[in-house]
C-alpha cells in the first residue's frame, strides 16, 4: 500500500491539531500554512475526518478545527482508513470476489497477513505518541528541509 497525499497530509494536519490539543481551535488557514498544504485541499480532507468523529469544527472569529478526542485515542489507522479506505496490500484481501484464484491461491494468505500487520502497525501508533516522539527527537521539519537543500 502506498499512501496518497490524502493520507499523508491528513496525518500531518491531525498531528498539528494534536500538538495544540488543549490550546483551542486552529483556523484552517493557519493549519494549512504550518503544514504547507493548500487550505482548499486541507478542507476537503477535514470533511471526512469530521464525519468520522476525529475532528470538530468551531465557528466564529476564534473558530477553526480541534481534535474531537484525546490524541492518545486517535491512531494512524483511524486517520488513514478514513482518507485512504481499507488498509490492504491488494484488493482481493478486502474483496475476495474480485479474484478468480482466491480459494486456491497460496499468496493470498501472504497478502492477507501483510495487510493485517500493516493495520496492527497503524493501530499501535497514536497521535499522542507521535507528538511525544516529535518533541523528544526535536523534529523540526522545516529546519531539516532547509539543511538538506542548502
Amino acid at each position: 500500500m502506498k499512501l496518497s497525499t490524502r493520507g499523508r497530509y491528513g496525518v500531518r494536519a491531525l498531528l498539528e491539531l494534536a500538538g495544540g490539543y488543549k490550546g483551542g481551535p486552529i483556523p484552517i488557514n493557519k493549519l494549512a500554512e504550518r503544514q504547507e498544504i493548500s487550505a482548499k485541499y486541507l478542507e476537503q480532507l477535514l470533511i471526512p475526518l469530521k464525519a468520522a468523529g476525529l475532528v470538530n469544527s468551531v465557528r466564529g472569529a476564534r473558530g477553526g478545527y480541534v481534535l474531537a478526542r484525546d490524541p492518545s485515542l486517535v491512531t494512524l489507522y483511524d486517520i488513514v482508513s478514513v482518507l485512504e479506505g481499507p488498509v490492504v496490500v491488494v484488493d482481493c484481501v478486502e474483496n475476495p470476489e474480485s479474484c478468480d484464484r482466491v480459494g486456491g491461491c497460496v499468496v493470498h494468505l501472504l497478502w492477507d497477513e501483510m495487510s493485517r500487520l500493516m493495520r496492527e502497525f497503524l493501530v499501535g501508533i497514536s497521535l499522542a505518541s507521535l507528538v511525544e516522539r516529535s518533541r523528544t527527537e526535536n523534529c523540526d521539519l522545516k529546519a531539516r528541509r532547509a539543511e538538506s537543500t542548502g
